[in-house]
């Protein structure tokens, strides 16, 4: 759970940084799905949720040193180390374990 926490605030400055928050599910999906084929593969999730963190890599090095963190704290990690939490979650939220995340699943709290 603390993982799934740490990526959701990772995706705090793109989503702020975005011209309206998405509302529902769908709309979410509609932005990570960059096919437009309906539904969020593992690479265009572990995409969309990295921008959020490039955006805090204010140095551009690949990795989020405490002072670039919110709040200042916290152990450094790597882009590498973030995208690999990011592909865990994406498979937790993958309930029907297709490969790919529908706006239910993308609404859903992701599993053990």
């Amino acid at each position: 759970m603390r993982k799934f926490f740490i990526a959701a605030l990772f995706a705090l400055p793109l989503l702020a940084a975005a011209q309206s928050y998405p509302s529902t599910p769908a709309e979410y999906l509609k932005r990570m799905d960059t096919n437009g084929d309906g539904k969020v593969s593992e690479a265009e999730y572990v995409e969309y949720m990295s921008a959020g963190f490039r955006r805090m890599d204010t140095n551009g090095d690949g990795v989020l040193e405490a002072d670039e963190l919110p709040g200042g704290r916290g152990k450094p990690i790597t882009l590498q180390q973030y995208q690999d939490n990011l592909r865990r979650q994406f498979h937790k939220l993958d309930r029907n374990h297709d490969g790919y995340l529908s706006a239910k699943e993308l609404a859903a709290p992701p599993q053990g």
